[in-house]
Formats: structure tokens, C-alpha cells, sequence
């Protein structure tokens, strides 16, 4: 019930901040997402830390006004209470709580006093929350959110009809659960800001499904509870949400999140991501930045491996500029299958995830495990860089299998996608499954989407992990074998051919083949009658 509550409650601000918004012309403005975003966190700051100073002092808990009773505190109190914190709490002063700026809405200038107070929390907290760019610069919490309001005259109603709607509700009490509180927010968000305002470098968001088969399979259930200090990558991290369930899989403290994105809109969701999800350690590791020509994690001058990779790559993307630089000597090893061409009539259309793979190959521990979503056409190509990477894969005995996912399991593109299971250790023993066939079909706006129940979504992941070979949805085959059948990958190549037959005697033959020209007969007949009557309908209307 509380997570029900949470999650109504946390639609019902995003649908007043948006309302708010339209009233002051941003209504499906660019900036109306981050000042969604940014807004929204500044009140997570404020509750979370609230519900950590009640925590330590309990006294807190049991004044009227929490806010206060912090504010009546000597500067050594509050100190020695935010050194007692956690280090995924913001510090925060009084004049940074939400209750401050709300009894001060009288004030002139209040945007200016808004702004200022969103900017201080950035400024104080940079250390923790700031993401960095592959040049070294650092991108701050908070930008000045009133200053996208064009008319100035404008600004300070703006701020007091913002600062209004968050004292309405304390996400205090879902602190207390194990809930995903990114998910709510962000699903309900991305259903209107992924197609807008993104340009070319607009993040698809993967479904839950996709997120949650690869957790599963690279972190299953037998070991869970078990695996720590590792690093986890994404080298095209979106918003993170691969990165989010891989993390939940092994334990957030278990692990450290690294990631580059050439999106800044990404990124800053990420950022929001990880404090929602309890990994502020590892907003330090969040780049902003182009990871193919500029791969940012290194150990001294190599590239940094890590221990599991979880990637939706872009499948097609205007790399066209540097094209050549990534054809150039020092990328070689990197990219051992080669460089794409780029399609004369549409640069946007550069095959950019064969990149991304070889970068993943290439980044990964010995032992290490990886999961990459690929078009499907990957699984079959008979030439080129797909074949190159897959005999690749097969030669060095690093593949642990496929899973074809059904048509339209992404609703922003019909492009049909296979989840890519890369495994150093795996040495016998691949896993092809074929779940094209599951799922149920659903009208999302205009685009159509599938969707895996959460028994289907089961059922690939123990298929896969225990390694079962079910008819007509599974095959478990040998290196050898993919080799023999020219590095397929696709599961039905692998099949049985089954042929029917039934055992029957001259009687029953005689009888069946009987029941089949009576049939025929039939059908010729009727087929006769109508010829008949077409005819005679046309005389009839050649004499009229």
C-alpha cells in the first residue's frame, strides 16, 4: 500500500509541476523536463534528509517542526549531525529545507532567493553530486530554474507556484522500503520526453523486461548474496536503468557503477537514477562524454576492464565525422573486426552498436561477463563486421547464448532486437533460445508494443541459467556445432525438423483419401455454381 501511495502520490506532483509549466508557457518546452527533474529532486534532498536526521536524532522526530528544531541547533550540532549522515544524504542547511523558501514566499525577488537556494545545495554538495565530462568539466545539480521563464516579470509567481506543490506530501516513509523509486518516475516521464526535445542523441528507454532477463542471467539467483567489489559499465548508459538492475541484482554496496554517455540529458538522468537508487558512490564514475573516440575509464594508460557490462547501444547513428579518426592505427585492437562504412545516401544510418561491441569485448575482465542488446540481423549475418565479432566470440569460447526477444518489445522502434550473453568463463555449452513467439501485443499511442508477463519473463530466465533445452523454444549447442553452421546464433537453425506420420491401415487410407476427394468434389461444385451465377448476372446486365 505505501508503494502504491508513493507512486500515485509522485504522478500527482509530476502532473502539477507540468501544469504549472503549460500555465507559465513551457508546456512541451524543451527545459519543462529539467525543471520536472531538478524540481522533483530537490524535494527527494529535502525528505531524505529529513528522514536521516530523525534517524540519528529522534528528537527531531518528536518536535512539531522538524525544520525548526535543526534550525535552533548550534553550528557544532548541526555539524556533528550531517558528519553522522550517509554519504548518499545531501547536506543541507535550514535555509536549503523547502519549509524555508515556502514562508518566505512574500519576499522580493523570491526567484532570485529559489534559484540561489538550488544553486548553494549544488555548490555545497559538488564533491558528491557533480558528473563530469571526458574534458574535465563538472556538471552541477542544479541549473537556475526560473531563469527559463523568457519574461521576467513572470519568475517569482513561477517559483512560489512550484515551491507551493512540494509541501503537499513527504516521501519520508518510503525510505523505509526496498522500491525502485527511479522506476515511477522515470516511466512516467520518458512516455512523453523520449521523442521530444532529444535531437539525435534522444535515449531509448529498455524495457523492464530486457533489464530484468539480463540481471538475471548475468547475476542468477545461486550466486546472489555472494559476488562484491566489482565493477559494473555501460558504455552507452541512457539513463541507466540496465545499470539500475544489474546493481539491485549483486547489492548496491556490493558494487560501483561506471558509465559514459555522449547525451548531457542522459547523464543528468543517471545521476538522478543513482541517488534514487542508493549508489551516490558512484555518481564520481558517471562521464558525459563520446566512448568511442574518447573512452574515458582507464587504468594508467590502458583501458579500465570490468567485471560485468550491460549495453542497449545505439543501432544506427550519425558518427560521420569521426569515422576515420576511429579507422585509425591506435584503434585497431580495440575495434579488431573493423570500422562500419558509413551508407552514402544516410549518415545517420552507420551499423554504430558493431562499435559499441567490440569496445564491450574489448573492455571486459578475463571472466567477465557481459549482456548486449543487437538487432537480430546480427545473430545470421553471413559477412561483414557481424560475422567477424561472432567468430570472435565462438573461436575464444567467451559466448553463453542468445535470447531473441519478440517483435516491437521496443515501442519506439520495430527494429527486432536479440539479447547478446557474453561469458569468458563459459567454455562448452551455448544457450540459443527463441522467444519471438512470447508476449502479448498492445497499442502504446500510435506505436504498437509487446509485452512478457512476468511468468514468460521466468521462463527465459531458468531456461537460459539452467541451461534447458525446451522444443521449439530452446537449444543448448557446442562451439563446434555454431561453427559448423556457418557461426549461427539463431536458435531455429538449430530445431529438430519433426515430420508427422500415423500409422494406417488400407481401410483408414482408403477412407481418408476418399473424405479428401469428396472435398475437392464439393469444392469444385460450388465453384461451379458460382461461375454459373456471375455469368448470368452479367447477361443480365449487358441487356439492361
Amino acid at each position: 500500500m505505501i508503494t502504491q501511495e508513493f507512486e500515485q502520490r509522485t504522478r500527482e506532483l509530476i502532473d502539477s509541476i507540468k501544469a504549472i509549466c503549460a500555465a507559465y508557457g513551457l508546456g512541451n518546452d524543451g527545459n519543462e523536463f529539467k525543471i520536472i527533474t531538478q524540481v522533483f529532486l530537490y524535494k527527494f534532498l529535502n525528505d531524505k534528509f529529513a528522514f536521516e536526521a530523525k534517524k540519528i536524532r529522534p528528537d527531531l522526530a518528536q518536535a512539531d517542526k522538524w525544520e525548526q528544531a535543526i534550525a535552533s541547533l548550534s553550528a557544532d550540532e548541526l555539524d556533528m549531525l550531517q558528519m553522522q549522515m550517509g554519504p548518499d544524504t545531501a547536506r543541507l542547511k535550514p535555509e536549503h529545507f523547502i519549509a524555508h523558501l515556502w514562508n518566505r514566499q512574500t519576499a522580493p525577488e523570491f526567484a532570485k532567493l529559489f534559484d540561489d537556494t538550488l544553486r548553494d545545495i549544488a555548490i555545497s554538495n559538488n564533491e558528491i553530486f557533480a558528473v563530469k565530462t571526458d574534458g574535465g568539466a563538472k556538471i552541477t545539480l542544479f541549473d537556475r530554474v526560473s531563469e527559463f521563464i523568457s519574461d521576467p516579470s513572470k519568475r517569482d509567481a513561477f517559483c512560489r507556484a512550484l515551491i507551493n506543490k512540494l509541501g503537499d506530501f513527504s516521501f519520508e516513509r518510503i525510505f523505509t522500503q526496498k522500491y525502485d523509486f527511479y522506476a515511477a518516475l522515470f516511466e512516467y516521464l520518458i512516455k512523453d520526453y523520449n521523442k521530444d526535445s532529444g535531437g539525435k542523441y534522444a535515449e531509448y528507454y529498455t524495457p523492464h523486461a530486457v533489464a530484468k532477463i539480463m540481471a538475471a542471467i548475468l547475476v542468477p539467483e545461486a550466486v546472489r548474496g555472494k559476488v562484491s567489489n566489482v565493477g559494473c559499465y555501460d558504455p552507452s548508459a541512457g539513463s541507466g536503468s540496465l545499470l539500475m538492475n544489474l546493481a539491485h541484482a549483486i547489492g548496491e554496496q556490493r558494487c560501483a557503477i561506471y558509465s559514459q554517455d555522449i547525451s548531457q540529458k542522459s547523464s543528468s538522468l543517471l545521476r538522478l537514477n543513482l541517488i534514487l537508487n542508493n549508489l551516490v558512490h558512484s555518481i564520481p564514475n558517471i562521464i558525459q562524454g563520446n566512448t568511442m573516440l574518447h573512452p574515458y575509464h582507464r587504468e594508467g594508460k590502458s583501458l579500465k576492464k570490468f567485471d560485468y557490462i550491460v549495453s542497449n547501444p545505439p543501432f544506427k547513428m550519425d558518427f560521420s565525422d569521426f569515422r576515420n579518426e576511429l579507422d585509425a592505427k591506435e584503434h585497431q585492437e580495440r575495434f579488431f573486426a573493423g570500422v562500419p562504412n558509413i551508407p552514402k545516401q544516410a549518415v545517420d544510418k552507420m551499423a554504430i552498436y558493431q562499435l559499441f561491441l567490440q569496445h564491450i569485448i574489448y573492455s571486459l575482465k578475463s571472466g567477465g561477463k557481459a549482456a548486449v542488446v543487437v538487432p537480430t540481423g546480427f545473430i545470421t549475418a553471413q559477412s561483414g563486421i557481424d560475422r567477424k565479432i561472432r567468430e570472435h566470440l565462438v573461436n575464444k569460447k567467451m559466448l553463453a547464448g542468445v535470447v531473441s526477444m519478440p517483435s516491437n518489445i521496443f515501442a519506439t522502434t520495430g527494429t527486432n532486437v536479440s539479447i547478446l550473453i557474453i561469458d569468458d568463463a563459459n567454455k562448452e555449452g551455448v544457450v540459443l533460445v527463441d522467444a519471438s513467439n512470447l508476449g502479448t501485443k498492445v497499442k502504446d499511442g500510435k506505436n504498437q508494443k509487446t509485452l512478457l508477463s512476468d511468468t514468460e519473463e521466468d521462463h527465459i530466465i531458468t531456461t537460459f541459467n539452467h541451461k534447458q533445452a525446451v522444443e521449439d523454444f530452446s537449444v543448448v549447442v557446442s562451439y563446434d556445432e555454431i561453427a559448423a553452421k556457418n557461426y549461427s546464433l539463431s536458435a531455429g537453425q538449430y530445431f529438430e525438423v519433426k515430420i508427422e506420420y500415423t500409422d494406417l491401415t488400407p481401410a483408414q487410407f482408403a477412407a481418408k483419401l476418399q473424405g479428401f476427394t469428396d472435398s475437392l468434389d464439393k469444392l469444385f461444385k460450388e465453384s461451379a455454381g458460382l461461375e454459373k451465377e456471375i455469368k448470368k448476372q452479367l447477361a443480365g446486365l449487358r441487356y439492361e
